[in-house]
């Protein structure tokens, strides 16, 4: 796939089925078809999209056992969708997809929610360095205190220079935080930056002694030489800007998957080849079902 790729290129090279299912065909099996239930080579069938495995004679398409299977869907507009997903820094609607693609909103929010549960990284990936920390709420502007209090609290964590992480955290505390921060944050790191909010100083974080500076935005103190969070919260200014103008509402429920969209994104940003990355996260993921995305929380 061509580094880089803008609308026009991506349309004359994946504008048709053929061409996406031959794509696919070259991501998935590099060095050839392999069947899905032994692992042997396989063979094309003639004058069918399938192929036939030589050793067991199992008979399946690229899109067997992938997010692609039993998709009714045409794969260029999975292509479409995808690539829209990856180059909106903001992301993109539902009713906006519904649009550009001409399908129904319930097919449009499905697509979308199917290649965000796809984007999703890596477990154990821990950041070193210098790290931020913050926290921000989402939920809506309001001053009363009931309606904040159900606000839900999302910590960014972000390595200078690298990669970002959001978290989505219902009841946050001090444990809470410290646990979030232990999963996600490498005991190597040079130092961590948070501002002077008290869940930053629970009996943990002593851990981090000597590495540990913060800012005090309570006194308006929000820049001490090299010491400052402005690296995170330039990060939450683009999810605030994605859910404010463009996902408009974003449910508690699916709050983590626009993050797993937003972090994807973002940690990819200088990837020249994030439209083909996601292709292949795609590739690796299973399909999901729309009865467990509309399942009651």
């Amino acid at each position: 796939m061509t580094p880089n790729m803008n609308l026009c290129q991506l349309i004359d090279q994946f504008g048709n089925d053929d061409a996406c299912r031959q794509s696919l065909e070259h991501l998935r099996w590099p060095d050839g078809p392999a069947c899905p239930a032994c692992g042997s080579n396989a063979t094309k069938i003639a004058n069918r999209f399938q192929y036939d495995c030589d050793a067991c004679h199992y008979q399946f398409s690229v899109m067997a056992g992938t997010i692609f299977h039993d998709s009714h869907l045409p794969l260029w507009k999975w292509y479409l969708c995808t690539y829209l997903l990856c180059e909106s820094r903001k992301g993109m609607s539902a009713n906006q997809l519904k649009r550009t693609l001409g399908v129904s909103y319930k097919t449009a929010w499905y697509l979308c929610h199917r290649i965000r549960a796809a984007m999703k990284e890596a477990e154990g990936h821990k950041l070193t360095g210098t790290v931020e920390i913050d926290e921000t709420y989402i939920g809506g502007k309001t001053t009363n205190q009931e309606r904040w209090k159900k606000k839900t609290p999302v910590i960014g964590i972000r390595e200078r220079g690298g990669h970002l992480h959001f978290i989505a955290s219902h009841n946050l505390n001090q444990a809470k935080l410290y646990d979030i921060i232990a999963r996600n944050v490498d005991k190597t790191v040079d130092v961590i930056m948070t501002d002077d909010s008290s869940l930053y100083n629970s009996i943990e974080m002593t851990q981090y002694r000597g590495k540990h500076k913060s800012v005090n935005h309570s006194k308006k103190e929000y820049v001490r030489g090299d010491v400052f969070t402005n690296t995170v919260e330039s990060a939450f200014s683009l999810l605030k800007r994605g859910i404010v103008g463009t996902w408009h509402k974003v449910s508690v429920k699916h709050l983590p998957a626009y993050l797993q969209e937003m972090t994807w994104r973002f940690n990819n940003r200088k990837n020249p080849y994030l439209f083909r990355d996601t292709i292949l996260k795609l590739i690796a993921s299973g399909n999901l079902e729309y009865k467990e995305l509309t399942r009651a929380a």
